[in-house]
């Protein structure tokens, strides 16, 4: 048995994949596949609008926020976000904590003056402190990614923008606990990690910062006429979005957001807990207060790890079935991504590996 800790395009549920597996060549009674359907005849509308209404449902989305589901990946809501928000002053801020984070900021500088909240670093260990940030309050909007997939940084809280917009890119922990949306001007998630397979992003948008893109914003990234087309202005990804919605449903019948939060912490606890009580043998860079709950970076034989052991500690992996758990290669090390879809027994069966190695190779 295969057991995947890949950070993305990551797991599905299997019990999606056998439905979706069910549905493949032909779509309920409707007499073919979900991807020979026109995306605007009554089928594929319904379910669409089945997929929207689960989003709104699971995160208990406000009425004045619309829900849009576009195309561009995570990197096109780095440019979409800047184009339709950052006209109104022309600036603004960016928390950097991380590459993706990084990635956003640049991409922003294209359209407007970008604000880096806090300096840049060669390595993201942590977030600074508050105290510390330096946000301009005529920002047109603050940026941040709440869970660094790379560097395995996960904010605890919300930030304070003292009434600036707050927009959050989401993509690896979206759907993995409450969200007060009421407390955003724009969420976004590309689905690869948590919610569906790559090539659509859930996007969360107040209404209110609707309707104010930039002249030169293509009409696939403005907000505006995809909303106003309920996401269908072009022929959307209708199959992905179909998975999208079968995932969607897997949450809700296995208790919502907040059953895969508690699940969530039990994993990540199981791993962090290895490493905290190797006495080294495993280390976690990031500081304890923001460890990720989805994605567990660590090196072995020390801060700048052993390589060797490293090699051998995936070669082992894989042989018992435990694939990409290889870190990025901006970082190296290892990386444990534990999505929703990754069980608390799989996570277990990493736990017990690690215990195992250690005990192998651990110095006395």
């Amino acid at each position: 048995m295969v057991i995947n800790f890949g950070a993305g395009p990551a797991k599905l549920p299997r019990e999606v994949l056998v439905e979706v597996q069910k549905d493949l060549v032909e779509y309920g009674t409707s007499g073919m596949s979900v991807m020979e359907m026109s995306h605007r005849g009554n089928t594929y509308v319904k379910l669409h609008d089945d997929t929207l209404a689960l989003a709104k449902e699971l995160l208990d989305v406000p009425d004045n926020y619309k829900i849009l589901l576009m195309q561009g990946g995570g990197t096109g809501l780095f440019a979409a976000v800047a184009m339709n928000l950052i006209g109104r002053t022309g600036k603004a801020d960016y928390l950097v904590t991380g590459s993706w984070s990084s990635m956003a900021a640049k991409e922003a500088a294209r359209y407007g003056k970008v604000n880096w909240v806090v300096p840049k670093q060669d390595k993201y260990t942590g977030i600074a402190d508050p105290s510390q940030w330096k946000l301009d309050p005529e920002a047109s909007y603050v940026y941040y990614c709440d869970n660094e997939t790379i560097g395995g940084i996960e904010f605890a809280s919300v930030p304070e923008t003292n009434g600036v917009p707050l927009v959050v890119d989401m993509s690896s922990n979206m759907m993995s606990r409450r969200i007060d949306i009421k407390k955003y001007g724009v969420i976004f998630a590309c689905a690869q990690k948590n919610i569906g397979p790559s090539g659509i992003t859930l996007v969360i948008v107040r209404e209110d910062l609707i309707g104010h893109a930039m002249p030169i914003t293509p009409t696939i990234f403005d907000f505006n006429v995809i909303a106003k087309a309920n996401s269908i202005s072009n022929t959307p990804p209708t199959f992905i979005i179909y998975v999208v919605g079968r995932v969607f449903a897997w949450i809700k019948r296995n208790g919502g957001v907040d059953e895969m939060h508690r699940l969530s912490l039990v994993k990540s606890q199981l791993i962090y807990e290895v490493v905290t009580k190797s006495n080294g043998f495993y280390y976690c860079p990031v500081e304890a207060k923001v460890r990720s709950r989805m994605n567990v970076p660590f090196r072995i034989g020390g801060p700048n790890g052993d390589e060797e052991l490293e090699k051998q500690f995936l070669k082992g992996a894989e042989t018992l079935g435990m694939q990409q758990l290889k870190g990025h290669r901006m970082v190296g090390g290892i990386r444990a991504s534990l999505y929703n879809a990754v069980t608390v027994e799989e996570t277990t069966a990493l736990q017990q590996y690690m215990l195992e190695f250690m005990k192998k190779h651990q110095k006395s």
